[in-house]
């Protein structure tokens, strides 16, 4: 049995003391699932980081299967929590690289090894171990990609990989930070399914963090309503889901579209990763697609299905192996794919918000402001060939440097590496903008995603973890960009913050016309965002049209039951 007692935390951050868990208390019986629901920064995972042993706290104790757990812990005892529990932390996709079963491998053979590395296939073990790391993988319907790299898995399938890792670490307690985030319903299915076969299987007791309402109807048996570090509502998950809900805001009116001029072109586009045992395994054939000016459009399918790479080969961070993107700039067509003098326009006017984005902790959103109106400003290309130009940086490097602006850092360092640059050339070429001026640019994009001006001298840590989805989207939207893409940014809020960003979406649309492509699971979120929804699967179009029919065919192709668990908080 768990026994958590009157559990105080806080977070000291420069000078400030935050209480981040006020007297939390709440058991967990063997073979029960217990499901927290909350506000995004309300304390959910910081719940789950105490339990595991990674986060100290003030007052409080910890009861799990006879061993007590206490603020003046020893390293002894942080080291016997964390072998009683296993954890897996939403937004955490390390893996070990190589094959698929070898990540499971690993994490069984730390009982001959003392950590994770590869047994010896001569080992008399090796074939037993082998066997239950397919079992594992099995159980996360991941046994047919065993031979895969992890590397090239979707996002969700890294996720149920993750589920099989912590599963053969045989815990007393299963701690799930959002065990089925960001992946589509039918792989959202699976991990559910995985997670409710082994509870039954094991009688694990497991504590189930989520924000989606159907995932706590359909695993939990009793549920923890968290608020502000609180626990404000405990019982059955019907009785405390429906007043949770209660609390969203009501959905501002869908813009109607403006134009039906196209903006993007999409001509024959091909796509094709190989790996050398498997041959091809994700591929994009020949799609074809057209998205007009002002239009809001979701993109939905299986995870793996092509939908990521067909977003990131318009934004150009992928280089298509045929067909064309083309842009429409200035009623001039510009391909995206394939080098040319006015690409970095087509760069510019583009913006792209990543499934991991994250803002700089210990950076005002002003100074973060200023840094995305450098890189994407009105006259950046003009004075950046200018600075090129003083430093003999040919324009094609230059054109490719500028695509790097828009990569997450690890994806830009290796490429940096091999032109001989590195992470300083980015402000040599593309500085931060005046502050005096960010206030004229924040003013209109703080409205449209509803921020107080306030915000802008604040640190992400000091805000809500709504504030910091939104005040991200306002850095996306810094520079007014003609093309919004969304790489499923959203998918792990919950449904009260998820309802405040669909408002600011909409109102951004109304107000400037940005067109919006983006990446989703989610299928209410589509049904109130979305004027368009395209349904890709197996690197195809299947269906493109409204989005209540597209979503409702996919679903029912899903078989996703536990969509039909949770009251309807779509409205």
């Amino acid at each position: 049995m768990l026994k958590v007692n009157n559990l105080v935390k806080d977070y000291v951050i420069d000078s400030d003391t935050i209480r981040v868990l006020n007297g939390v208390s709440f058991d967990i019986k063997d073979g029960e699932i217990l499901g927290i629901i909350g506000r995004s920064g309300g304390g959910k995972t910081t719940i789950l980081r105490v339990l595991r042993g990674l986060e100290p706290f003030v007052s409080g104790s910890i009861e799990l299967d006879g061993f007590v757990f206490a603020p003046q812990a020893t390293h002894a005892d942080i080291k016997q929590l964390q072998k009683m529990t296993a954890i897996h932390m939403q937004r955490n996709f390390g893996l070990w690289p190589g094959a698929t079963y070898e990540s499971v491998l690993r994490r069984l053979n730390v009982e001959h090894a003392g950590f994770e590395v590869l047994p010896d296939k001569s080992a008399p073990y090796y074939d037993e171990l082998y066997e239950k790391s397919m079992e594992y993988l099995k159980l996360v319907n991941l046994d047919k990609k065993a031979e895969h790299s992890s590397a090239v898995l979707s996002g969700g399938e890294k996720q149920r990989l993750l589920i099989a890792r912590q599963l053969a670490a045989k815990p007393n307690l299963l701690l799930l930070d959002e065990p089925a985030t960001m992946t589509c319903p039918a792989t959202k299915q699976e991990v559910l399914d995985a997670i409710k076969n082994a509870h039954n299987k094991l009688k694990l007791k497991t504590l189930v963090v989520s924000h989606l309402p159907e995932v706590h109807s359909y695993l939990a048996d009793r549920v923890l309503w968290l608020e502000d570090g609180r626990i404000i509502e405990e019982g059955k998950p019907e009785e405390v889901l429906k007043k949770f809900i209660k609390k969203m805001k009501p959905a501002v009116p869908m813009p109607q579209p403006k134009s039906d001029k196209p903006i993007i072109k999409v001509t024959g586009l091909s796509k094709r990763y190989w790996l050398i045992r498997q041959g091809e395994v994700l591929d994009l054939d020949n799609i074809n697609i057209e998205f007009k000016e002002g239009e809001i459009t979701a993109l939905i399918g299986p995870s793996g299905a092509g939908k990521t790479t067909l977003l990131h080969a318009m934004d150009g961070l992928v280089y298509p192996d045929e067909g064309e993107i083309e842009f429409r700039v200035d009623d001039e067509w510009i391909d995206i794919s394939i080098y040319s003098f006015k690409r970095m326009e087509v760069r510019r006017i583009t913006s792209i918000m990543y499934q991991e984005f994250a803002l700089s902790p210990q950076s005002s959103i002003k100074h973060q402001l200023a840094y995305k109106l450098g890189v994407k400003g009105q006259n950046v290309i003009e004075e950046s060939r200018k600075r090129a130009k003083e430093l003999g940086i040919s324009d094609k490097n230059l054109d490719e440097l500028y695509r790097m602006t828009d990569m997450p850092e690890e994806n830009s360092k290796d490429l940096l590496e091999k032109m001989g640059f590195t992470p300083s050339i980015f402000g040599v070429l593309f500085p931060s903008y005046p502050l005096t001026e960010v206030m004229n640019y924040a003013t209109p994009i703080f409205k449209a995603v509803d921020l107080p001006l306030e915000l802008l001298d604040v640190k992400p840590y000091q805000m809500s973890g709504g504030e910091n989805v939104r005040a991200a989207l306002s850095l996306a939207l810094a520079s007014k960009p003609k093309i919004l893409l969304l790489d499923e940014p959203f998918g792990d809020l919950d449904p009260i913050t998820l309802r405040d960003v669909a408002n600011s979406l909409k109102n951004i649309n109304k107000t400037f016309n940005t067109t919006i492509i983006f990446v989703s699971h989610h299928i209410d979120f589509i049904k109130e965002v979305a004027q368009r929804a395209i349904l890709i699967d197996n690197g195809h179009i299947v269906m493109d049209g409204e989005p209540r029919k597209v979503c409702d065919e996919f679903v029912k192709a899903s078989n996703a039951r536990y969509l039909g668990c949770s009251p309807d908080y779509s409205a």
